[in-house]
């Protein structure tokens, strides 16, 4: 038996804060995992439905992925990445492959360590390709990372706050939030609308973002996430993204996307993007690919972009990108989603949590909106009425699901959920992919249970 208490006296005195987020106090100490569950040291099990922010989704200790990470360490554990190795080039070319497929175009791909460093060389592969344009567009509400280049692009001011920018600021574009538009609004005219009044920016040179005479934008891309993180998990309607591409592609600005947290399945296709029907030019992503077992992330960019005329040997570097023990998860994990349909697999469990969760706003008028594409699902916490955002009362749920108190068939049991949102009051769902259909049914009798706890203890 481990002791706790040492344990957090410890981590209070020797370990950095600054690289957590100490949701529950105190910090809670987790000691086992297995498929949808995380242990603590007294066995306690917890029901996780946020998954290492979707990095992990195909389950805790995945047996099949597991066994990867064990034989590659007998066969050819590290190298240097000015070498080459079979499993980078294998999973380069099934990517760029599954990209010619899907978006009609050549491609290539481009290892790093991790989400924040591939957006950092997405920007590079931008900059570089625009004549050093280092201007952006980005979402309110868009995450795409911590590093000094990422958190330029990233609309929270708190990020930035303590360091200063690295190099320019993007320009923060509303995203379409469909349970807060204006009145009166179908989804679709709200979609319009929304591009309507970015396409504003372009109308004159006094809007300041366009050369009429030269015919040139002063912004290089629009970096988007098809549907929001850590903004809440906000999914647009379907007409928004056409719209916006068409605006970007009549004044030659690029369009990036982050598939960072909703890549690999999360949405019911391999790339959240592919159900808008838009082709990006350079597509990130991270977290997943290695189900979370190692820091390897990537890009795919358009062959115009990132050739090796344009982006020659020595662009760009990091001693451990493509290392052989990522790339052969990641290319296991590719081989692992093509051999049953995981699209119909995700949909069908995602309809299944989503019609659970409107059941229980029926029963709780506290949750004020439910939503969800494949298994990245959202329920955002209000007050009574439904609509005024209430972060205390998740704040409170989120303590007693991490306390292992909750009840289930006499035993006691956790909860593992994220906050998100604008409001921090937005419960964002991203279990396995491979969360049964039982599991989501005791998901939601927890929440339900927790949700009625909570308010009682308001």
């Amino acid at each position: 038996m481990i002791n706790e208490s040492q344990l957090l006296a410890d981590e209070a005195k020797y370990c950095s804060f600054g690289d957590t987020v100490h949701y529950a106090d105190p910090p809670k100490i987790f000691t086992g995992a297995e498929g949808s569950y995380l242990y603590d040291s007294k066995g306690t099990a917890f029901l996780d439905l946020q998954m290492w922010y979707s990095a992990v989704n195909f389950g805790y200790r995945n047996e099949r992925l597991n066994n990867v990470v064990k034989r590659q360490l007998d066969i050819l554990p590290q190298v240097a990445s000015q070498y080459l190795h079979p499993s980078k080039i294998e999973l380069a070319k099934i990517i760029a492959q599954d990209a010619k497929k899907k978006f009609g175009m050549d491609g290539r791909v481009h290892f790093n360590v991790g989400g924040s460093q591939s957006i950092e060389d997405s920007l590079k592969i931008v900059r570089n390709a625009c004549n050093g344009k280092s201007l952006m567009f980005a979402f309110e509400g868009g995450y795409h990372g911590r590093t000094l280049g990422a958190s330029a692009i990233t609309s929270s001011y708190r990020y930035r706050r303590r360091y200063g920018h690295f190099g320019d600021r993007a320009h923060f574009v509303p995203f379409p939030y469909p349970f807060r538009r204006p009145k009166g609004m179908t989804a679709d005219e709200y979609g319009e609308w929304c591009v309507k009044d970015f396409a504003r920016l372009f109308e004159t040179e006094y809007n300041g973002v366009w050369d009429p005479k030269a015919k040139q934008a002063e912004y290089a891309a629009f970096y988007i996430e098809p549907i929001q993180g850590t903004g809440g998990y906000v999914v647009p309607p379907r007409n928004f993204f056409t719209g916006l591409k068409k605006v970007l592609d009549d004044y030659g600005i690029l369009l990036v996307v982050d598939e960072i947290q909703m890549g690999f399945y999360r949405t019911g296709k391999l790339w959240s993007i592919e159900h808008f029907g838009v082709k990006p030019d350079v597509l990130v992503f991270a977290k997943a690919l290695t189900n979370g077992l190692n820091p390897l992330g990537g890009l795919w960019a358009r062959e115009e972009l990132i050739n090796p005329t344009i982006f020659p040997p020595g662009s760009t570097h990091s001693t451990f990108a493509s290392n052989p023990l990522g790339t052969s998860l990641g290319l296991e994990v590719m081989k692992m989603t093509q051999e049953i349909d995981y699209e119909a697999m995700v949909m069908g469990k995602g309809a299944h949590f989503l019609a659970g969760l409107q059941d229980l706003q029926k029963r709780h008028k506290e949750i004020g909106d439910v939503d969800g594409l494949g298994l990245a699902l959202r329920a955002e916490i209000c007050t009574d009425d439904g609509f005024t955002p209430n972060r205390e009362l998740l704040d409170k749920m989120m303590n007693i699901g991490l306390s292992g108190d909750l009840d289930w068939q006499g035993k006691k049991m956790g909860l593992v959920l994220d906050v998100g949102g604008y409001y921090k009051n937005v419960i964002t769902f991203a279990p396995s992919l491979l969360i049964s259909t039982a599991e989501i049914d005791q998901g939601l009798a927890l929440l339900d249970q927790l949700l009625t706890r909570a308010k009682k203890e308001m």
